[in-house]
């Protein structure tokens, strides 16, 4: 069984700056976990930012590795808010499709 975490926030401001350190904190987190995430951006609304993470087999580690990233990168600094976060657990394999033809 796998799970997949899903964190939005808002940033300050949508910068080059801003952007660099959230995709250290990912490649850092990366290394660590094994784990490589996605960094996603709201279409017309630019500083809204998600990280996803899919295939994690460990919640409670991963849990732990991301947020010592989060602190060692600082990553809070530059949110408007916090970090709201969601793990979703994996039900099956995708979903076949049996169109008509």
């Amino acid at each position: 069984m796998s799970f997949s975490y899903y964190i939005w926030y808002r940033v300050r401001a949508d910068e080059r700056e801003t952007e660099t350190v959230i995709r250290h904190m990912m490649a850092r987190l990366a290394c660590r976990s094994g784990i490589a995430g996605r960094l996603l951006k709201k279409r017309e609304e630019p500083r809204l930012w998600m990280e996803v993470y899919e295939g994690i087999i460990d919640p409670a580690g991963f849990e732990r590795l991301l947020a010592r990233a989060v602190d060692e990168f600082d990553v809070e600094m530059f949110c408007d808010d916090s970090r709201h976060g969601e793990c979703f657990e994996q039900t099956a394999d995708r979903v076949a499709a049996q169109c008509a033809r």
